[in-house]
């Protein structure tokens, strides 16, 4: 009976630690999760890439780049976004975008 009582309660700690585990790992963020208090809003209605309207190419391509959450008008934006996110990161504080300096042909 001892055995069985020790054997639940290890199985029961094991499954606890387990599932706090897998808490700790943070997913990656999308748009529907963003709304977390250590995550900053996009406050722009536009692309700070392109300039482009967010929504005027389909659903925005939506990322968090160290918990300032960024939206932009398409998945292809996010690669010349990483290559310089400082720059980025300022424009959007600033409430300045990247004013159609690349367009898209979709």
């Amino acid at each position: 009976m001892k055995f069985i009582k020790i054997t639940t309660i290890t199985f029961a700690a094991a499954t606890s630690l387990l599932l706090i585990s897998c808490g700790e790992k943070k997913a990656p963020v999308d748009s529907a999760n963003t709304e977390q208090a250590d995550v900053t809003p996009y406050p722009l209605d536009i692309c700070v890439v392109s300039g482009e309207k967010l929504g005027s190419m389909g659903e925005p391509h939506v990322f968090v780049h160290n918990g300032q959450q960024i939206k932009q008008c398409c998945d292809s934006c996010e690669p010349k976004f990483k290559k310089n996110p400082e720059k980025y990161l300022k424009m959007i504080k600033e409430g300045k975008t990247g004013a159609n300096k690349h367009m898209h042909k979709h």
